[in-house]
């Protein structure tokens, strides 16, 4: 990685966050992105492009690279929780600007035997009240990350109320998306996955059972923080990233021939506090 070093910020601002090793540089853009961007290959692609800046990363959950952002430790982040970035970047004033990026697709996975029924549902709303009517095992990410905030909003679409430590099929593992995908496929069991990322992962036998919704959008945007410690950097990082990494990573294909990725309307611009991005 002769132009990105993914970066291990101190222990306490990211505890926890997932680290790999490689050539620090002074002076580089603090770049903050979430596990699916590393997992579905979109990071790696960013490395063979060669950016104009050199680029540190740090992977975190989208919460978490939001904490630090709002904390003044990244220069820019690239996240997938709208309603986190609303309340912890653009509300406060945090976010200098908003670039929507690419979009991804959730999906529900799980056994092919599908004990709830999934692959007939209607909606997403109705797969998730399928497999809470039947108490069938869902492994949740459980880590304020991008994939649990969408999970839990079609909870509150199925007219659901959020699972926890009560309900016995419904666990928790606080762990990046590749983990509790292999434990969901361990206990055979449903959960919520990126496509991009789902269908880089081997040695599973879970399904895709469900993705015909357009309320499983997943929606990534790129902020630049008003604390960037080199604002032109983050600009200019910004820029490229809307023209060249993302004209690669919408030349993606999934192994069914589709787009791993989408194009957002709308360039980068300074974000109205008073509206929902």
């Amino acid at each position: 990685m002769n132009r990105r070093a993914i970066w291990l910020l101190s222990a306490f601002f990211l505890a926890g966050f997932t680290a790999c090793s490689s050539e620090s540089r002074a002076n580089s853009l603090r770049l903050g992105t979430t596990y699916t961007v590393e997992q579905s290959g979109a990071l790696a692609l960013l490395d063979s492009l060669h950016p104009a800046v050199a680029v540190r990363a740090v992977i975190g959950s989208s919460g978490q690279i939001l904490h630090s952002a709002a904390a003044g430790d990244l220069d820019v982040v690239i996240t997938h929780a709208p309603s986190l970035e609303q309340r912890l970047l653009i509300a406060p004033r945090h976010a200098a600007l908003r670039c929507p990026f690419v979009a991804s697709r959730f999906a529900v996975v799980g056994p092919a035997s599908d004990p709830a029924g999934v692959r007939t549902a209607r909606t997403a709303a109705d797969a998730f009240h399928r497999i809470a009517a039947t108490r069938a095992s869902f492994i949740s990410r459980g880590d304020s990350s991008g994939t649990h905030i969408k999970e839990l909003s079609l909870w509150q679409a199925a007219g659901i109320a959020p699972p926890g430590k009560r309900d016995s099929w419904y666990i928790q593992t606080g762990v990046d998306q590749a983990a509790t995908l292999r434990l969901a496929d361990e206990r055979r069991a449903y959960a919520l996955a990126d496509l991009p990322t789902f269908t880089r992962l081997t040695g599973v036998d879970l399904r895709v059972l469900f993705a015909a919704d357009t309320a499983l959008g997943n929606p990534y945007t790129l902020y630049v923080i008003r604390s960037a410690s080199e604002q032109s950097m983050a600009e200019r990082f910004s820029s490229w990233a809307l023209a060249e990494w993302r004209r690669r990573l919408l030349a993606l294909r999934l192994p069914d021939g589709e787009p791993a990725f989408a194009s957002l309307a709308g360039g980068c611009a300074v974000p109205a506090t008073s509206a929902e991005p």
